[in-house]
């Protein structure tokens, strides 16, 4: 046996501050592990043949037991074909396999969440969902990550549209459900609670800025301008793609500027690159502000530079800054209530509720505190509760 795979990596996870001479050492950051021991005839006889065909025979007859006899009900698909990752971009497959086991390490450790990455040599959207739809039967739930857009967009609608388990796209969803919870607690900071006509500028329409945009919609917010790189999106710009065409709707003052031109917002969300927000623009904003940096590694402001703009509730997602928004917080919880509720589809109340759940953990928000800490354990039973109740609250209005 090879040493390097069989050891016990809580004694040996004393971890290096070095990324490479840590991975070096671990080999993996996660590993199968069973449940029970196989230390008899009469124990390989039940957990194998020929007692496993009775739970099979089971399933035979009623698939949806594969929650009870099987790991289903806890197992997650993090599926990507490796062209966006992180701030890296298109590295391939093998080159993505590092963050996806970070992924699942931390659905482990946050919410006993049995997590895959699944790693596909292929970028052809058609190829992609059919190789999710094949595999399906094995897990409880689908998380697509790190996959470009707009191709993503195409592969979350049909996958959702035709699997009967949840589809999880962290890069949209878990990204906005935090953004949306920090908008909440940075609203009570500034004395804006029940606003939600505050005017809002969305820099950035990938996977991000397009869900934030999407589900700050949802929740009511009513004065929202998303900027690509040629400017605002608005109805009646020429060759608008088909989800840009939905920003464009929100966009109901028609302004057609670029983002350096941008005046008067009290909010601005940045998904964006470094150097994409112009300082102008948040000189222009309405005091006080709201100005959240998401683009990582590097965020498109510093916090030197946001104290200098006297920007009022500062937000980026850097773990060395203050106000971490950063999707870790969002994705073990939501995926642990999906699972547990057997959840089909994700609905837009699902999210709000889970924004809601987060942004409940800091009961006192400040400055320098609008989301919970992702380590703090509430996270995950909070996020469960409030959308248990909202499937509740679905169920008997239908």
């Amino acid at each position: 046996m090879n040493e390097n795979y069989s050891g016990n990596i809580m004694a040996q996870n004393t971890l290096n501050s070095d990324p490479i001479e840590t991975h070096r050492r671990l080999r993996g950051k996660i590993k199968i592990q069973e449940k029970a021991k196989i230390k008899t005839q009469q124990d390989l006889a039940v957990l194998y043949t020929p007692g496993v065909a009775k739970p099979c025979l089971e399933i035979k007859r009623d698939k949806s037991l594969a929650y009870e006899y099987t790991m289903k009900g806890n197992a997650v698909a993090i599926v990507t074909d490796g062209t966006r990752v992180l701030g890296l971009g298109d590295i391939g497959p093998e080159a993505a396999l590092p963050v996806m086991e970070g992924k699942a390490l931390i659905m482990q450790q946050f919410a006993k969440i049995d997590a895959f990455p699944i790693c596909l040599n292929t970028k052809n959207a058609d190829e992609i969902v059919m190789i999710v739809k094949a595999i399906a039967p094995g897990f409880g739930a689908i998380n697509l990550e790190d996959i470009q857009t707009p191709k993503v967009f195409e592969i979350e609608e049909r996958l959702t549209r035709e699997l009967e388990i949840p589809v999880f796209h962290d890069d949209q969803h878990g990204t906005a459900m935090v953004a949306l919870a920090g908008l909440y607690n940075a609203l009570k900071v500034i004395g804006k609670t029940k606003d939600r006509n505050v005017k809002i500028g969305i820099v950035g329409a990938g996977s991000a800025g397009y869900a934030i945009a999407k589900l700050l919609s949802a929740a009511g917010f009513s004065n929202i301008v998303v900027f690509d790189s040629k400017g605002a999106i608005f109805e009646g710009r020429s060759e608008l793609e088909e989800y840009k065409k939905v920003l464009a709707r929100m966009n109901i003052s028609g302004f057609s500027g670029k983002i350096n031109e941008f005046e008067g917002a009290q909010v601005i969300i940045s998904a964006s690159a470094p150097g994409s927000l112009p300082l102008e623009t948040v000189r222009k904003m309405t005091k006080p502000n709201i100005v959240f940096a998401l683009s990582n590694p590097n965020s498109e402001l510093t916090l030197e530079q946001a104290k200098e703009l006297q920007i009022e509730v500062f937000g980026t997602g850097r773990s060395d800054y203050p106000n971490q928004i950063n999707n870790s917080i969002c994705f073990p919880g939501f995926l642990r209530a999906l699972l547990d509720l057997r959840v089909k589809k994700i609905t837009n109340e699902m999210k709000i509720a889970a924004a809601k759940a987060i942004a409940e953990c800091v009961k006192n928000p400040t400055t320098q505190m609008i989301v919970p800490d992702p380590f703090d354990r509430r996270v995950v039973k909070r996020i469960f509760k409030r959308v248990k109740q909202t499937i509740e609250k679905q169920k008997t209005q239908e």
